[in-house]
């Protein structure tokens, strides 16, 4: 994704037990179809580890809302097929996809995380925008 494209994304961040999760969102108009209700969203998220303690990312869940008020549930193991192990002052960036049969909806989640002495804990993940460019006024 350039960096154009992410400057125009919507921006969310949350941060739990140092655990710093940052997500920009962008519409895909190349890969999207207004006509045959298909919206295509990217978005990118960087996942940082600000604390002190050493945490694994080992599953997800979104949480997806149309503007027609659909909601999907999301879950499965790890990121793009990774489980980072994220250390103090360590990161993990990765880009991902979201379709949508409405030109607005909303994405937020948790990532499940587990600590070195295998203590579990969700990493919110901030609501964040999914909207194509002035659809919103």
């Amino acid at each position: 994704m350039s960096d154009t494209a992410q400057r125009r994304g919507f921006t969310s961040t949350a941060t739990t037990r140092g655990i710093r999760v940052e997500v920009k969102s962008t519409y895909l108009s190349d890969r999207s179809s207004p006509k045959d209700g298909s919206y295509l969203f990217a978005y990118h998220v960087r996942i940082s580890n600000v604390g002190s303690d050493t945490a694994q990312l080992v599953s997800r869940e979104w949480i997806i809302t149309t503007a027609e008020g659909e909601v999907e549930r999301v879950k499965g193991p790890g990121v793009v097929g990774e489980q980072p192990v994220l250390p103090p002052g360590g990161s993990f960036e990765y880009d991902s996809y979201c379709p949508l049969k409405t030109a607005v909806g909303s994405m937020h989640g948790t990532y499940q995380m587990v600590t070195p002495d295998g203590e579990k804990f969700d990493a919110q993940i901030a609501p964040f925008t999914l909207a194509v460019p002035n659809s919103l006024n």
